[in-house]
Order: structure tokens, then C-alpha cells, then sequence
């Protein structure tokens, strides 16, 4: 800690280091200095912590912010870089923000749009920053990525629930995976034939817009944190998967009222069509139905971070595909 806070000439001397227990890929502390209070982000999962990348993220950001985007914008070292190499690892030093997280049960309607208008914002000037040349393909073109394959679905469902039978002690988790694993199987049988085509017009995203990734303060958005998945992709996917986080129940129903005011009013920051909304919710309800990470978190390499998460998701699937018409209308109406 003393080396990485040398580099940093206003940061101070360590006091206090203490872990944020939320996050599910990287590592991240509240640092308490005798200059001040800090976030610090350790950059772990391997598939992002490229210092070089990371770099690019950060001036990314920073644009954004001064743009009106809520977010805290990573402290430059003397060197003049925002990430600092120590022991072969990557860290990034950001102001601490005062705030908590919020899921869309503790948000009314009005809130609900002002967070649909926020990540439509987001989407919005991240077209205007980021320079054509970094995108991987024209914004106007559909992405090329194809939709899951049910026949791959079935192999892995398969796979998944012999692993659940090896499982020992067998436990409720177990249960519910198996009902579950078996439900799904039916439902690709049932529906395998709307398969969706690949996906939308893309353009730039956030990548992982959750609510462990946006701080509330006094009621309003403070900042929206961990851009490690900022990309083109699809851009009305994010808002349809955001909605399918924020705004589900732990019986796993949609809030169909919460989910219109939010898709109106990023339709309208975004300048996204009900079209485009409609055949994103498509692609994620698709996507829901074929993916598993949860489980193979669970049972291919013994992570159970994920696992308080799965009751509620994996029902909504079951719900969403009974109650499509719904919520195609919410997000388009």
C-alpha cells in the first residue's frame, strides 16, 4: 500500500483499508488516508485488467464527466497516468463517493424514468466522445453475433444436471437447480422456433449497468461506477438487461409500470425507437432462456457469489416467456 500511495503526491499516508463487499469480478477497498477518503480498484478479472485498456477506459470517462455524467473519475498519478502498476498488478485510485445502491423495489415511478433517462443519456454522449475510429464496426450495422443455439442449450443442460445428481451433500440449491434446469428444458422445446435473428444497430455501452453499479446520494444518482465493460454492443440490449436487473421481483415478475416509465424515457434520451426496444427484449428474453452462468458459476468452478441471485432470475424467465406480450409492451408502449 505504501509504494502504490507514493506515487500518488496528494494521497496521503494509509490509515484504514477496508474491502467493498460488493462486486463479483474485481477487488475493490475504502482507503482512508491523512489526505482523505478513496475508492480503491484492484483490477483482477484478467479479461479486463490490461493497463493499457484500462487507460483508454479512464479518458473515456472523463469525457463523460464533462459531459454532466455522474461518475468518479480516476486520480492521476505523477506520472501522469490514472493506473498504477505495483507488483505486476493494476490498480486505479478514485475519490470515495458517499452513497448506496438502490434496486427498482425502492425506486416510484418518476425514479424509475429518471434512471431510464440516465442510462439513455449515457448512451447518448458516449456517441459523442468516443471517436469513430475506436469503434470495432459502423453504428449503423446489426451485430454480428449470432443468438444461442438451442441445440447447444439442450447439451448443457444436460451436462448441468449430471453435475447436480454428482453434488454431494445434496442441498435446496441442488433442488431448485434441477427443477429449474428441467423447466427451461421444456421451455427450448416449446419455443425453439423463435430463435431470434443476431442483434441491433450497436453503438457504445456502459457493458454491466446494474445496481451495485450506480450510487444513490440523497435520493439522485451520484455516480455510475466500474466501466470495465464499456464496448459497442447493442445498445437497447443494455437497456432491456438493466430493466430485467433493477426492476425484477423476488417472485421473479417484472414491475411492468416501473419498466414503461424507465423504457420511455430512455427511448426518448437515447433517440431509440419502440422498434429497436421491441427486438431487443426479444434477443434478451432469447438470451435468458439459453444462459446458465449462474449455475456453471456454481458447479464448474465451485464460485457461489452468484448464487442469492438465481432464485429470482431463474424464475423470471419462467414468467417473462408466459408474459412476453407484456412486457413488449412496456418497453415499446
Amino acid at each position: 500500500m505504501g509504494a502504490l500511495l507514493r506515487l500518488y503526491d496528494a494521497a496521503g499516508t494509509p490509515l484504514a483499508c477496508e474491502p467493498v463487499d460488493q462486486g463479483l469480478l474485481n477487488r475493490g477497498y475504502r482507503l482512508c488516508t491523512t489526505r482523505g477518503r478513496y475508492f480503491l480498484k484492484h483490477h483482477f478479472d484478467p479479461d479486463t485488467a490490461d493497463p493499457a485498456a484500462i487507460e483508454r477506459r479512464h479518458r473515456a470517462t472523463q469525457r463523460l464527466a464533462a459531459l454532466g455524467v455522474p461518475l468518479a473519475v480516476p486520480l492521476a498519478h505523477r506520472e501522469g497516468r490514472t493506473v498504477a502498476v505495483v507488483g505486476g498488478h493494476a490498480y486505479a485510485l478514485h475519490p470515495w463517493i458517499d452513497g448506496g445502491h438502490r434496486h427498482g423495489g425502492q425506486l416510484t415511478r418518476s425514479e424509475s424514468a429518471r434512471l431510464g433517462a440516465l442510462l439513455g443519456a449515457v448512451h447518448a454522449c458516449l456517441e459523442r466522445v468516443m471517436p469513430p475510429k475506436g469503434r470495432t464496426r459502423p453504428a449503423t450495422s446489426p451485430h454480428p453475433v449470432e443468438s444461442a443455439d438451442p441445440a447447444d442449450t439442450f447439451t448443457l443442460i444436460d451436462q448441468l444436471l449430471a453435475r447436480v445428481r454428482r453434488h454431494r451433500p445434496a442441498d435446496a440449491f441442488d433442488a431448485l437447480a434441477r427443477h429449474r434446469l428441467r423447466e427451461r428444458r421444456e421451455l427450448l422445446e416449446r419455443h425453439a422456433d423463435r430463435r431470434p435473428p443476431p442483434g441491433g444497430p450497436v453503438g457504445w455501452v456502459h457493458g454491466d449497468f446494474h445496481p451495485f453499479n450506480l450510487l444513490y446520494r440523497d435520493g439522485a444518482p451520484a455516480a455510475i461506477v466500474d466501466w470495465d465493460r464499456l464496448g459497442v454492443q447493442p445498445r437497447a440490449e443494455e437497456a432491456v438487461r438493466a430493466a430485467a436487473i433493477f426492476f425484477v421481483r423476488p417472485a421473479g415478475a417484472l414491475d411492468l409500470p416501473k419498466v414503461r416509465a424507465y423504457a420511455r424515457a430512455y427511448r426518448r434520451a437515447a433517440d431509440a425507437t419502440p422498434a429497436e426496444l421491441g427486438a431487443a427484449v426479444r434477443r434478451v428474453w432469447w438470451e435468458r432462456l439459453n444462459d446458465f452462468w449462474m449455475l456453471r458459476w456454481h458447479y464448474e468452478r465451485g464460485d457461489t457469489r452468484a448464487d442469492c441471485q438465481f432464485p429470482a432470475a431463474s424464475a423470471l424467465v419462467v414468467w417473462w416467456t408466459r408474459e412476453y406480450d407484456a412486457v413488449i409492451d412496456a418497453f415499446t408502449g
